[in-house]
């Protein structure tokens, strides 16, 4: 059996119900919190009425709306309606895909978040450290000249201008690049702290910046660890009770426990931290929040976006593993025993 046939399940049985419902929960939660952070997008950069605004004006029970900003609510409202029947549409579609291929399809998705936050992390914290570098040691107007110069002083600009198009670079890099490179994160915390010591003890030199790309990269490397760590099994459980399960027992709690106890986390984080323009993720974000240090860099707002890529990236991990677990439970021929378990 090729792995493409192994990721599809012809048999039509009475758990076929079952696992169209699994799917479509699945889909649905994934494409909501997906939805959901693009909404954000619209709805604080270009004044977009929220998905609950957007409805009540629907019904007429917002007089103020003017015609655009009614425009602009009725599309909401139609984006996660037409998500809604893509789902749909999907499954009827596809219901010869089993639950595991579902799981690894979601586990890749969640995987490419990671690497494009890591390539992120990488090249917006060298690009900004090179110019708060030069703007510290006053190389940066003879290189770039006074107007460009003081354009990078200002956070927007510098956001604009420079992060930017590095985000978006690094979105193209992790779709080639299939390397997650925590490893090569974890060395380059290591190096900056290194250099750190050897510049301050040896040469006496040490400036604000330094410091600043240190707890850039470690906090970067802290949080999207967690979905990679969570899906190969490296995360340390309290497993008194766990260890002596037996792996459908195993498939129970982790199924469970990803429903229950794991995406409500994320939907808190989410939600909270990108409700309103003052929410505590989105408010620096909005406002390129910037180190209260004067010569330090640039990328405090980037800071607040990691708890984003971590509820997004650990909520569709846990709809992974949701569906694996499922995909055991009802005994599909490519479904693994939870990791521990016996088969």
């Amino acid at each position: 059996m090729t792995s493409s046939d192994s990721a599809i399940t012809y048999a039509t049985t009475p758990s076929s119900i079952k696992k169209t419902w699994i799917r479509l929960f699945s889909l649905t939660m994934v494409s909501i919190i997906l939805l959901y952070c693009l909404s954000r997008f619209f709805i604080f950069w270009h004044d977009w009425p929220n998905l609950s605004t957007s409805i009540q004006a629907l019904l007429g029970n917002e007089p103020d709306f003017d015609k655009v900003k009614l425009i602009k609510g009725i599309s909401l409202i139609l984006a996660y309606i037409a998500v809604l029947v893509f789902i749909f549409r999907y499954i009827k579609q596809t219901s010869q895909y089993s639950l595991s291929y579902d799981a690894d399809k979601f586990k890749r998705i969640s995987f490419y978040i990671i690497r494009a936050a890591f390539w992120m992390v990488f090249l917006v914290g060298l690009g900004d450290a090179i110019v708060s570098f030069l703007r510290v040691e006053e190389l940066l107007i003879p290189l770039v000249g006074d107007d460009i110069a003081a354009a990078l002083d200002q956070p927007r600009t510098r956001g604009l201008y420079l992060h930017y198009p590095l985000i978006a670079l690094s979105f193209l890099i992790a779709w080639f690049s299939r390397s997650l490179g925590f490893y090569w994160l974890a060395f380059l915390v290591v190096l900056s702290e290194f250099t750190i010591v050897i510049t301050r003890f040896i040469f006496s030199y040490e400036q604000a910046f330094m410091g600043d790309l240190v707890r850039f990269w470690y906090a970067a490397f802290f949080l999207f660890a967690s979905a990679y760590t969570l899906i190969e099994g490296g995360h340390v459980r309290v497993d008194v009770l766990y260890a002596r399960m037996g792996a459908r027992k195993k498939a129970w709690v982790n199924a469970i426990g990803s429903i229950l106890l794991g995406l409500p986390l994320c939907w808190v984080i989410l939600y909270y931290g990108m409700d309103t323009r003052q929410s505590s993720l989105m408010a620096p974000i909005l406002s390129f929040e910037v180190s209260s240090s004067g010569y330090g860099m640039y990328v405090k707002y980037i800071m607040g976006s990691f708890l984003l890529i971590y509820a997004v990236s650990m909520a569709i991990i846990f709809i992974s593993y949701f569906l694996s677990s499922c995909a055991y439970l009802l005994d599909e021929q490519d479904a693994q025993p939870p990791q521990g378990g016996d088969h």
